[in-house]
């Protein structure tokens, strides 16, 4: 490695600002605001999301998933069974 081209790398502690989560990682990110975590002192890199907030991997996810075209079609003309036209169940029903 050449020297004196590549940034500091140390260990600093990231924390989810929504949740109070915080875990130690390697980084060259710097902070002025530090924190005492396990008898050490890390700088202290608050961050908006991490896994504990992330609603993919907290499990809290909405799908919001848009209709297919073949469903907006059907409710557009108010066919309830895929297969069958509203005229062939009201002629099912005779």
């Amino acid at each position: 490695m050449k020297q004196g081209i590549h940034p500091d790398y140390h260990e600093v502690v990231f924390m989810d600002s929504s949740t109070g989560y915080k875990f130690v990682s390697g980084s060259t990110a710097t902070s002025k605001e530090t924190i005492d975590y396990e008898g050490k002192t890390y700088p202290l890199i608050r961050v908006e999301v991490t896994s504990d907030s992330h609603p993919f991997y907290t499990g809290k996810q909405k799908f919001t998933q848009a209709d297919g075209q073949i469903d907006r079609f059907n409710k557009k003309y108010g066919f309830t069974d895929k297969n069958k036209k509203p005229e062939e169940e009201t002629e099912d029903a005779k």
